[in-house]
């Protein structure tokens, strides 16, 4: 059994002492504290600082490596792993990055910010109870002035807390929570629809005009970090991969 299924596996009592600090460590790295690269204080540091045997601090940063979290390594010590890097067209992108690598201009625009109790719907995408509080933000990427695509997105701030503070005029969501915010698991889904009265207004397109959606999950281990829907006008997006064949 891994680290990580004895933790999802321990009763509801006490928590273990390992479980406790493995807790407390996720905590400064999912809440920023300390950032990408951050190199943790060696085991006996942490043990002398949390009371506890070695072996201890091991079982608990072997569960935050098995998260992806940290890399471990010896002599070179523990450091915070960046958020994973795009690995293919499912990976998760930064818009920003992909039209500034195109030589457009980027300019992302906040059209609505709400901090509220989870609706059904809400909770459903989030994985949380309903009443749970979310941050709820729609916004407008622009490529050279014109309308790229509209997002729509549901935050979890009990996964993100210091997204309450975020207002997200500077910077997108998406490029924040990458830049931030480590994820172990993504799920994606891609479908085709016509544009409703404020798609159309917000994107500059006729009413139901055809558009490309991209809805994605995505999660900290077994909690969901964000649902995004992103909009597109069919013509102004395309989705490319390239595989290699397996040969058996």
């Amino acid at each position: 059994m891994t680290a990580v299924e004895q933790l999802k596996t321990t009763d509801t009592g006490a928590l273990p002492r390992y479980r406790e600090i493995y807790d407390a460590l996720r905590q400064r790295i999912v809440g920023g504290a300390w950032a990408p690269g951050y190199r943790l204080p060696g085991e006996h540091e942490l043990a002398k600082s949390f009371g506890c045997a070695r072996m201890t601090i091991s079982k608990a940063l072997g569960a935050l490596a098995e998260q992806r979290l940290i890399t471990r390594r010896r002599r070179a010590g523990t450091t915070v792993n960046a958020p994973r890097a795009q690995e293919s067209i499912l990976e998760i992108h930064d818009i920003e990055a992909e039209l500034v690598a195109a030589g457009s201009a980027y300019e992302y625009q906040c059209l609505n910010r709400e901090i509220r109790p989870a609706s059904e719907t809400d909770a459903a995408a989030l994985g949380v109870a309903a009443g749970t509080p979310v941050l709820w933000l729609t916004g407008l990427h622009r490529a050279d002035g014109r309308p790229h695509a509209l997002e729509e997105r549901l935050i979890n701030l009990q996964a993100v807390p210091a997204a309450r503070r975020e207002r997200f005029t500077r910077i997108s969501p998406g490029g924040w929570l990458l830049q931030r915010i480590p994820w172990t698991d993504a799920e994606h889904e891609i479908s085709a629809l016509n544009a409703d009265a404020a798609m159309a207004r917000h994107l500059g397109i006729p009413r139901r005009k055809a558009c490309l959606c991209i809805e994605r999950n995505t999660w900290l281990g077994a909690q969901r970090i964000t649902h995004v829907r992103l909009i597109y006008p069919c013509d102004q997006h395309r989705l490319i991969g390239r595989f290699r064949h397996k040969r058996a």
